[in-house]
């Protein structure tokens, strides 16, 4: 199992690529298997290239991170309210970024002005990828009383600081000189390293005080100026100068020395690392910074501003000085508004900037804490299945399978519409039934073209054989040729037989139909399935953090013990199938023994049936809802029970119950809810509400092509 960990930051500023990157390498020296993802692109104002996190991770890791989504098309995806199509994306990503990896670092966005979104998706991130997340906060000029409260501040987004979820907080920027306002900038630099007083005992106490056991202080990384030293050539382009001389431009800037004094007191500025900045008619600082370069000084560069540039008997003087690599810079604005530009000089690690960036993530890897990766590694407990990751894996399981899937509604524009982004997203391929004169009309209206490849066929041209094979099933009921015919003007019924006679792998209706028009032809022309007693139905329930599975809430009235107990075996190997963990949970309205009746005792009776017919699922009742899904709960109630807190898989006594519990979490939670799913028939058909929305049927269509490709395999494994 790969677990994700999503690196998140209290604001902006705080290293989070260089951070995440860090804990890469602290992971990857250990010798776990380690991806890094940055689902969603977030460039910097001041970027023209390529995006930058996923590019680093290239190039100082040997990893292959996928390509993020442009956040060009994430803004849109959200302002069109497709943020589920989104995040599927994202675990799309995640999926790629995980393949041979234990754990993957998941960088997350950060909040701007421009995308104030950030914490938002941040959190949707973390429940669909079931992750864990790490903190990255910089002090600042906060103490550690407030970078602690700061800390819990954005936990909460997240669950709280008690969550399971949460992992820690990782401190950077330690002790860092910093401007008024608390930011790290550029021209604030020439500061000393710090003052020389570490601050990280006092932090690292403060978390002690504050935090639960749970949540670590995983890191406190301290600041180095060599780290955020740029290239000459960075601040070149980032102020827009032009090169009089260029020599080495990849020597690093640690500090900015403003040739605004004497000749005589600004000596002491010509330091190793200096970017002097000086009128362009100061021809005596051109020569002390050239002098000072030929003793032996290695100063970064000199800007000259103004747009002068030195006279030429001067600038021969400085010839030792350039041959040496000394780059002169000039720039056509006043030395007042050149600068003005520094403070807002990026400060992040440029794309092609490998040895800065190698040199920082050892930094923060080598003041990393990895006491917490034991758990997460040997942990045996499963992923919890997210409705994104749940949709993804239906989508691409979908793909896989490529089936054939025929929908009788196909004059219902959502079932059209349906189709076409079954069409366009590779889902499966979609047969329309209907006239496709109307279809056209239809589809136009709502601004839609149906693909010429997608194919219509007319229910009222009725093939002989569909009605020579419906006599040979149903004959022995009395079915005439003539009585056939007329059944299979029923869209519904022709596409039923196709699914027998196996032209199509299986069949999705009940826009217009009700559940008993979708199911009955099935019955009547697919039958059960080989060992199966009844058919049933499940609805995978998209809470916001997991998947769960409820059945039956559509076909079967009042369930006997037996029949439940079917039911419970039927949902749990549908939920292993999709990749959810079954532990199934026989509702009533007591725990244990806690009620009595008839009622309670059907559900005791069918939970003693499906153990001994299946004692390899973990299966418990009566349960309480509550006990049922509610650990705190479970331990009160259930406290020996390997369901009760942990469940799956919700079996319901009755349909009464069972519907109206789904509708009302899917209504009053807003859950997205996709299904019914039918279970037990030789050959799969599904039915659908017909409230369903086009996302709804292009789900339906998904599990349908999935069951097809089950029922293959069982077919396979039969010979």
């Amino acid at each position: 199992m790969t677990t994700a960990i999503l690196v998140v930051p209290t604001e902006q500023r705080v290293g989070l690529t260089t951070v995440a990157l860090g804990l890469v390498h602290a992971l990857d020296r250990e010798g776990i298997p380690v991806g890094f993802c940055k689902p969603i692109s977030q460039p910097h104002a001041t970027d023209t290239g390529p995006e930058r996190s996923t590019r680093l991770a290239r190039i100082v890791t040997s990893l292959t991170p996928p390509e993020p989504i442009p956040v060009a098309e994430a803004e849109n995806l959200l302002g069109h309210g497709r943020e589920n199509i989104l995040l599927e994306e994202v675990i799309a990503r995640y999926e790629q970024a995980a393949q041979h990896a234990a754990i993957v670092v998941v960088e997350g966005l950060v909040d701007t002005e421009e995308q104030p979104y950030g914490t938002h998706l941040n959190a949707r991130m973390a429940q669909s990828l079931d992750a864990k997340v790490i903190i990255v906060a910089a002090p600042g000029h906060d103490t550690p009383r407030q970078v602690a409260d700061a800390v819990e501040v954005v936990a909460r987004a997240y669950g709280g600081i008690h969550h399971e979820r949460l992992l820690g907080c990782i401190l950077n920027l330690v002790d860092a000189p910093v401007d008024p306002a608390g930011h790290i900038r550029f021209d604030f630099s020439r500061a000393e390293n710090g003052s020389g007083i570490s601050h990280e005992a006092e932090f690292r106490a403060e978390c002690v005080r504050h935090w639960p056991e749970t949540f670590k202080l995983i890191g406190c990384i301290p600041w180095q100026r060599e780290l955020i030293a740029p290239r000459v050539r960075d601040i070149m382009h980032m102020i827009d100068a032009q090169a009089i001389n260029e020599g080495q431009l990849d020597r690093r800037v640690t500090h900015v020395a403003l040739g605004a004094r004497t000749l005589a007191n600004s000596c002491q500025d010509l330091r190793p690392g200096a970017m002097v900045i000086a009128p362009g008619d100061r021809d005596d600082l051109l020569l002390a910074v050239c002098m000072a370069t030929i003793s032996g000084t290695r100063i970064a560069a000199i800007l000259l501003t103004g747009g002068l540039k030195p006279d030429p008997r001067i600038w021969k003087l400085c010839g030792p000085a350039l041959d040496a690599g000394l780059p002169v810079l000039t720039i056509p604005y006043t030395t007042m508004q050149s600068v003005l530009y520094l403070p807002y000089i990026n400060l992040e690690v440029p794309i092609d900037d490998r040895d800065r960036m190698q040199r920082a993530t050892e930094a923060v890897a080598a003041h990393i804490s990895l006491a917490w990766k034991e758990p997460l590694l040997t942990a045996l407990a499963e992923r919890r299945l997210s409705p994104p990751a749940f949709r993804h894996m239906l989508v691409e399981r979908a793909r896989h399978a490529n089936k054939r899937i025929v929908l009788p509604e196909g004059n219902e524009p959502r079932t059209i519409e349906a189709a076409i982004i079954c069409h366009q997203r590779g889902i499966a391929r979609c047969v329309l039934m209907g006239d496709a004169g109307r279809m056209r009309r239809l589809s136009a209206r709502r601004g839609m073209t149906i693909p010429p490849d997608i194919e219509i066929i007319d229910p009222t041209q009725i093939d002989r054989r569909y009605i020579d094979a419906m006599v040979e099933l149903r004959g022995h009921k009395g079915l005439t040729p003539g009585l056939a015919e007329e059944q299979l003007h029923d869209a519904v019924v022709l596409g039923t037989m196709m699914l027998h006679l196996g032209e199509v792998d299986g069949l999705v209706s009940g826009a217009v139909h009700t559940t008993a028009n979708t199911i009955r032809p099935a019955l009547q022309l697919i039958k059960t399935a080989p060992g199966a007693r009844l058919v049933s139905s499940i609805f995978f329930m998209c809470l916001p953090e997991q998947v769960l599975v409820y059945g039956d809430c559509a076909i079967n009235i009042d369930p006997s013990a037996e029949e439940l107990a079917d039911i419970a075996i039927q949902s749990a190997d549908s939920a292993l199938a999709f990749g959810i963990t079954p532990r199934v949970a026989m509702l009533s309205y007591s725990t244990g023994a806690s009620g009595s009746g008839s009622d309670v005792d059907k559900v005791k009776e069918a939970t003693r049936l499906a153990r001994e017919r299946r004692p390899d699922l973990l299966v418990d009742g009566p349960l309480q809802y509550d006990a049922a899904t509610i650990k705190e709960v479970a331990e009160s109630k259930a406290p020996d029970s390997r369901v009760a807190g942990r469940a799956t898989v919700f079996i319901f006594p009755d349909l009464n119950t069972g519907n109206t519990t789904y509708k009302a979490v899917q209504r009053s939670a807003e859950v997205i809810s996709i299904g019914p799913m039918l279970q037990g028939l030789n050959k799969p058909v599904n039915d659908l509400s017909r409230g369903a929305l086009v996302e709804d049927i292009v789900f339906t269509v998904a599990l349908t092509a999935i069951q097809a490709e089950q029922t293959r395999e069982r077919e396979r494994g039969g010979r």
